[in-house]
C-alpha cells in the first residue's frame, strides 16, 4: 500500500506543502462522503452550490469567507481565475454596500509566503513586506483591477441539501487597492476560469471538475443556482454537447463555432485559411461578458441579415455603442427571427431575448458587437442550463426557464 502523497505515488506533487496535502485530503474526503451517501441509497446527493443573481448585465454569486464565515458577493466570472474581495485596511477601494472583509477577525486567514508554490497560482505576483509576503496585481480588459496580498482562507458554499460545505486553505486575493467599473453591490470577483487560481480548479476532486449555471433574464428579480460536482450534469430532452478545447491561456473555455444562422440564412465562421475545416477553439464562452463579440466581417453579415429580416422602424442606441436598433411598441412581442449558433456538434437557438437587449423605452438593439476576440456573452446564455465538464472536455447546453430552477 502506497499513500497517494508518498514520493513513490504517481499522484505525488513535490510542489505541494504538507499543509496543502492535508487540505487536498480533506477535500477528497468530502467528495468521498458525497459518493458514499449516494451509493448507500440515502437522501439526495449533497453537492456544493451557490445562489446566482442578475446584476443587470453581470451575474453575482454568494459565497462565505473566513472563520466565522462572512458573506461575500462576487461577480461569477468564467473569463478570469482569481477569487478576490476588498479587505481592511483599504488604501484605495471602490464603494461597496457591505462591510470590508477584515482578515484579523478570521481564525483561518493566512497570508501566502513568496517561498511557496501558492504564490505562483497567478502570473502577476511579486514579493514585498518584511515577511516576504506574496503580493499580486490582477487586471481586466474593462480597466477594472485589484492589488493586494495573496492569502489562504476557508471558503464556504451552500449545497443542494441546504447545509453549508466548507473548503479550507483556498488561495484568494485580499485586495487593498481595487477598482470595479460596475456597481457597488458586489465585494469582488469569483474567478471560475480554467487556471490554477480559480474556484473550480481549487475545488478539484471535490467536484470532479464539473459545474453548471442557469442565467435568469437581465431584469428578472428571481435567482438561480450555480452547482458543482455530481449535480451539475446537463442531460435530457433538448440537451446538446460540444467539445471544450484546451488552449492557452488556460483561463478561457474555448468552443468551436462553425456558423451562425439568421432564420434560414446560414453564415459560415471565417477560417484563418490554414485548414478547410472550422478553426478549433475560435470563440470563448464567458459569463462575465455581457455582449457577444464576433469578427468584423462575420458580424456585418449577421447584422445585414437581421436588418433585412426584422420589419420594424430603425432607431439609434442612446449610448452609441450598439449599431443595429429598432423601435418597438409596448403592446406586442416583436417578430425577431431565431438566431442559431452552430457549435461543433451542438446547435444553440437564441430567441429575441438572447439576441436583442432593451436599451431605452421602446428601443431594442442587437446585443452583438464586432471585436478582435470572439466571445459568447451572457445575454446569449440566458435561459440555458450550461454545464462544464472539464475532465471530459465537453460543454452542454439545455434550454430551460432559469427562473423556475
Amino acid at each position: 500500500l502506497i499513500h497517494r502523497d508518498s514520493p513513490r505515488s504517481p499522484y505525488y506533487n513535490p510542489a505541494d506543502t504538507p499543509y496543502r496535502r492535508v487540505a487536498n485530503a480533506i477535500r477528497r474526503s468530502i467528495s468521498r462522503a458525497h459518493r458514499l451517501s449516494l451509493n448507500s441509497g440515502g437522501a439526495t446527493l449533497d453537492t456544493p452550490s451557490a445562489v446566482i443573481t442578475s446584476a443587470k448585465g453581470e451575474y453575482v454569486m454568494k459565497v462565505s469567507l473566513g472563520t466565522p464565515p462572512v458573506d461575500f458577493l462576487g461577480y461569477a466570472d468564467t473569463g478570469s481565475d482569481l477569487i478576490w474581495t476588498q479587505c481592511k485596511p483599504c488604501t484605495d477601494c471602490f464603494e461597496q454596500a457591505s462591510p470590508l472583509f477584515d482578515p484579523s477577525k478570521s481564525s483561518t486567514y493566512k497570508e501566502v509566503s513568496c517561498q511557496t508554490s501558492q504564490c505562483e497560482v497567478i502570473g502577476q505576483t511579486s514579493c514585498g513586506g518584511g515577511a516576504s509576503l506574496c503580493e499580486y496585481s490582477y487586471s481586466y480588459n474593462d480597466q477594472s483591477y485589484t492589488q493586494g496580498n495573496l492569502a489562504t482562507e476557508t471558503i464556504t458554499l451552500g449545497s443542494t441539501s441546504g447545509r453549508p460545505v466548507s473548503f479550507p486553505e483556498l488561495v484568494f486575493g485580499c485586495g487593498h487597492n481595487n477598482n470595479l467599473t460596475f456597481n457597488n453591490q458586489v465585494d469582488g470577483i469569483v474567478g471560475l476560469g480554467g487556471g490554477n487560481a480559480s474556484l473550480v480548479t481549487q475545488l478539484g476532486t471535490a467536484t470532479g471538475g464539473k459545474f453548471s449555471y442557469c442565467l435568469v433574464p437581465l431584469f428578472s428579480n428571481e435567482t438561480s443556482k450555480l452547482n458543482f460536482g455530481a449535480n451539475a450534469g446537463v442531460t435530457g430532452d433538448g440537451a446538446v454537447t460540444t467539445p471544450l478545447i484546451q488552449k492557452d491561456p488556460k483561463t478561457f473555455y474555448y468552443l468551436s463555432l462553425e456558423a451562425v444562422s439568421v432564420g434560414e440564412t446560414k453564415i459560415d465562421f471565417p477560417s484563418d485559411g490554414s485548414s478547410p475545416s472550422v478553426d478549433e477553439g475560435n470563440i470563448i464562452i464567458d459569463s462575465g461578458t455581457t455582449l457577444t463579440l464576433l469578427p468584423q466581417d462575420f458580424y456585418s453579415q449577421i447584422e445585414d441579415a437581421l436588418a433585412k429580416a426584422v420589419n420594424l422602424p430603425k432607431a439609434s442606441d442612446p449610448s452609441q455603442v450598439l449599431s443595429l436598433c429598432f423601435q418597438v411598441g409596448s403592446d406586442a412581442q416583436p417578430s425577431i427571427p431565431t438566431v442559431t449558433f452552430h457549435f461543433k456538434g451542438a446547435d444553440v437557438e437564441l430567441n429575441s431575448g438572447n439576441t436583442f437587449v432593451q436599451v431605452a423605452d421602446g428601443i431594442i438593439c442587437l446585443s452583438f458587437r464586432p471585436a478582435e476576440m470572439s466571445i459568447f456573452g451572457n445575454l446569449a446564455q440566458i435561459n440555458y442550463l450550461i454545464g462544464y465538464d472539464i475532465q471530459n472536455a465537453k460543454l452542454s447546453f439545455k434550454p430551460v426557464d432559469c427562473t423556475s430552477n
